[in-house]
């Protein structure tokens, strides 16, 4: 069983900047594909963004290209999502999740999670 918990989520004005963590437990944090998942109230959830193994490439969704970037630190089990620019339509919960088999790098695939962290709340004030 793969723990993942975010931390980091808050209240920030529209044109701010915010970073999430997502601590991993285990000894094979660098075996995952780590994605982030939002999900706003009334909508469904939608894919943000996604990282190798390695960290050497990424991929996200077309809303956030440009104002957010994913990264991650094998050596201490953790990712991060450092969102720039934010607009009053990022607010969400916002989602860690691990995918033991993504091999979409280079196509449109989105990563099927099979661990997810409990969210962390972002709110976007305009």
């Amino acid at each position: 069983q793969v723990q993942l918990v975010e931390s980091g989520g808050g209240l920030v004005q529209a044109g701010g900047s915010l970073r999430l963590s997502c601590a991993a437990s285990g000894r094979t944090f660098s075996s995952y594909a780590m994605a982030w998942f939002r999900q706003a109230p009334g909508k469904e959830r939608e894919f943000v963004g996604v990282i190798s193994r390695s960290g050497r490439v990424t991929s996200y969704h077309d809303s956030v290209k440009g104002r957010f970037t994913i990264s991650r630190d094998n050596a201490k089990n953790m990712v991060y999502l450092q969102m720039n620019s934010l607009k009053p339509e990022d607010t969400a919960v916002y989602y860690c999740t691990a995918d033991v088999n993504f091999t979409g790098w280079g196509t449109a695939q989105v990563p099927k999670p099979d661990y997810w962290g409990q969210g962390t709340q972002v709110t976007v004030s305009s």
